[in-house]
């Protein structure tokens, strides 16, 4: 893995807004960056980020089950009770997953960790899928790059076949996202555009405009009742809302499976240190409340003691604190050797639990620390994006670089 200084396509910004892709530069700074790119080896991609995210993947469906079958990790995950059995009833009955985005941090010297797992509401999904392959395409086609390259992004066509898999020919699918905001708009208009591929109609709803009907059924802003419904809303906040309570009653078939209100909450992530101590892609990670004290020289509880005192140093050198619901980096704070060393501006998330996770640094890059959003649709990871940033706090708009693969 290095990163290699490449020209920019002539008018690529050009190109972008005939696309569509309004947010390529936000806020006057770029968030497409294309100054440069992200070089690995075939055997990178493989047997470091494909490889083990799809093992990580199965790993966290295990998770699901276990913690479904515990009111303990149940109440730990801050899950509302009034929704157990709703969200329960959800994973027994098979409903199916469509996508995820599991973040880690790789230098391409050792294995990839997993320092988080996005599985209800990721982002960055069009220039994953879409720009960035046309980047690569129209860079092989100017001889900027080898004609031999490649990229690890079958995306887009697992998109295609995973909504095939998971939906009858012709079923109407409602795709609810913020209509102000043109980056959520982007990931369900991709999800959409693979849907209709796939043979599936597709409705885009701007999600303020849903209500409910007379007999209790969600309905867009057209009063057309909605059977299934992808919603760009992650399930926390949905499980806190006013319409909470005619969630199970509505009929409506939820994409993702209310069952991804526990895969996407990151206390998954002590859970799956419980569960797989001592993984390769994992990292050591706890709920904060269980050792605060020790850290500070107490005693942990008897039910984290042994696996405390196995992964204290790494803790000690270096931990994450991160709440349990977050977005964008929001109320991430990096402690090291005793001290801190960098807190997220953003502290929206400060009033849910927090785990505490060993820290796994980003690597340096001209002074750019990049995190690799590994995709998962289905159950395997079939492509990827980098973000980078000057901060070790990847944020909302820390840039998108595009990648290849060279040997």
């Amino acid at each position: 893995m290095d990163k290699i200084d490449l020209p920019e396509r002539p008018g690529w910004r050009d190109r972008a807004a005939e696309l569509g892709f309004t947010f390529a530069d936000m806020g006057g700074e770029p968030y497409w960056d294309e100054s440069t790119a992200y070089r690995f080896t075939l055997r990178e991609i493989e047997d470091n980020i494909e490889d083990p995210a799809t093992e990580l993947h199965a790993m966290t469906r295990e998770a699901v089950a276990t913690a479904l079958a515990s009111d303990d990790w149940l109440t730990r995950m801050a899950i509302p009770e009034a929704h157990w059995d709703f969200i329960a009833d959800s994973w027994k009955n098979g409903e199916p997953e469509l996508y995820g985005r599991m973040d880690f941090s790789y230098s391409g010297d050792g294995p990839a960790k997993l320092l988080e797992y996005n599985a209800d509401t990721p982002t960055s999904l069009y220039e994953s899928a879409s720009f960035q392959w046309l980047w690569l395409e129209e860079q092989q086609k100017l001889g900027v790059i080898s004609p031999d390259t490649d990229q690890f992004n079958g995306i887009y066509e697992a998109l295609v076949t995973r909504w095939a898999a998971i939906a009858a020919t012709g079923e109407d699918i409602h795709f609810a996202a913020d209509k102000d905001n043109p980056e959520d708009y982007a990931t369900v208009e991709t999800l959409a555009y693979a849907a209709r591929e796939a043979g599936l109609g597709a409705h885009f709803t701007d999600l303020a405009g849903i209500g409910l009907t007379d007999e209790g059924q969600f309905a867009d802003d057209e009063d057309r009742v909605i059977g299934t419904l992808f919603k760009l809303y992650p399930w926390e906040d949905m499980l806190r809302d006013d319409f909470a309570r005619h969630l199970a009653a509505s009929g409506a078939r939820f994409i993702e499976p209310p069952w991804k209100a526990v895969l996407s909450n990151k206390a998954i992530l002590p859970l799956l240190w419980q569960m797989f101590p001592g993984h390769p892609n994992l990292l050591p990670a706890f709920f904060e409340a269980d050792i605060a004290d020790a850290l500070q020289g107490g005693i942990p509880p008897r039910s984290v003691s042994q696996a405390f005192a196995k992964a204290e140093d790494a803790l000690l050198q270096g931990h994450v604190s991160k709440p349990i619901f977050s977005r964008e980096g929001a109320g991430v704070i990096i402690r090291e050797a005793g001290r801190e060393t960098d807190r997220a501006p953003d502290d929206s998330y400060d009033d849910h639990p927090r785990i505490i996770q060993a820290l796994a640094p980003l690597p340096d890059f001209g002074g750019f620390h990049p995190v690799i959003g590994a995709w998962i649709i289905g159950d395997a990871c079939v492509g990827m994006g980098l973000r980078e940033d000057t901060s070790r706090i990847t944020h909302n708009m820390s840039r998108f670089k595009p990648h290849y693969i060279e040997d």
